[in-house]
């Protein structure tokens, strides 16, 4: 079972050029993420799958779909995007799931070319919530250096978080941590 699993991931990673915009790695001290945008920052919409494998056997599946667009905050570009973020999510003895609605900005400093910052907030009530998940709660903050055209590294802060229904009641940090990671472009 987890040999095929294995393969799977790497059998996708190795097909994201054919299909993405971009492969997003990243680790904190207890997992792996990776995840796969397949329009770039030019179109109006931006649709993205990704997995985590969180040590003790815990595995996270995301999909996105947001409506993007350029703007300005201040007199900074920006890229931003308001939609739904569905993540699913498999624990040793509860699992469950969740469709949050949020959104993401990722704001460019003109003065320092290269460097951007980017956050992310989705949250899902328990109407939207199912199997032991009673609400769900996932952002994401990251700074990001863009080291050649199509590369970049990143540093930054990962939380997701789960209110369990009864009889598991109380909350369950799926994901947490500071987190490093690289981007590439295609």
């Amino acid at each position: 079972m987890k040999v095929s699993r294995i393969s799977v991931i790497v059998l996708s990673l190795a097909a994201a050029p054919v299909f993405a915009s971009d492969l997003d790695l990243s680790l904190t001290n207890d997992s792996v993420k990776g995840q796969v945008d397949f329009f770039g920052n030019n179109s109006d919409i931006q649709l993205g799958a990704g997995y985590t494998y969180h040590e003790g056997s815990r595995n996270i599946a995301n999909v996105d779909f947001h409506a993007q667009g350029r703007t300005a905050l201040g007199n900074l570009p920006t890229t931003a995007g308001l939609g739904v973020r569905a993540i699913g999510w498999d624990g040793n003895r509860v699992d469950g799931g969740a469709l949050g609605l949020g959104g993401f900005a990722t704001v460019n400093i003109p003065r320092v070319p290269g460097l951007s910052f980017t956050g992310g907030l989705h949250y899902a009530p328990s109407i939207l919530s199912f199997g032991d998940s009673e609400n769900m709660t996932s952002l994401e903050l990251r700074a990001s250096y863009r080291v050649i055209r199509n590369a970049e590294v990143f540093a930054g802060y990962r939380y997701l978080n789960t209110k369990l229904d009864s009889p598991y009641s109380g909350n369950i940090n799926l994901d947490e941590g500071v987190m490093a990671g690289m981007k590439i472009f295609f």
